[in-house]
């Protein structure tokens, strides 16, 4: 469970540092703050944006799966309120950042699966681990 977690914040932070480098409105002063970032982004993943996630279904749903964008663009808008730092500028910046990101941890998937050499891609990344299982 701990690698899990290790390898969700080390995606979270080269996905942030790759959107600081991509982005105007997204900007780091330091790597530490990037780290620091992408650890409260992987925490707020993990605990609040399902929370967000159950409660805004029926926009969900009504959207077609688009408002799951605006739930990841105000969880790095949460990273950025709470790291001194790590700023986004406007929330325009912070729904790109999102819909990159998520791009990204797709790629980071794929990878990792094929990297790995195990079944179909799609049924690997949603795959769920037995009671007590791990997926590394």
């Amino acid at each position: 469970m701990i690698v899990v977690f290790l390898l969700l914040w080390l995606a979270n932070t080269a996905g942030l540092w790759l959107l600081s480098r991509l982005l105007e409105g997204i900007h780091s002063e330091r790597a530490s703050r990037l780290w620091l970032a992408g650890l409260v982004l992987t925490l707020a993943n993990l605990t609040i944006r399902p929370l967000l996630a159950a409660l805004a279904l029926p926009l969900t749903v009504a959207s077609f799966g688009l408002f799951s964008l605006v739930i990841n663009a105000l969880m790095l808008e949460l990273a950025a309120a709470l790291v001194r730092g790590f700023e986004i500028r406007g929330f325009g910046s912070a729904l790109l950042g999102a819909l990159l990101l998520s791009l990204f941890g797709l790629l980071v998937r794929l990878l990792l699966v094929m990297l790995m050499g195990q079944g179909s891609v799609w049924f690997e990344m949603h795959r769920v681990p037995a009671a007590g299982g791990t997926w590394f």
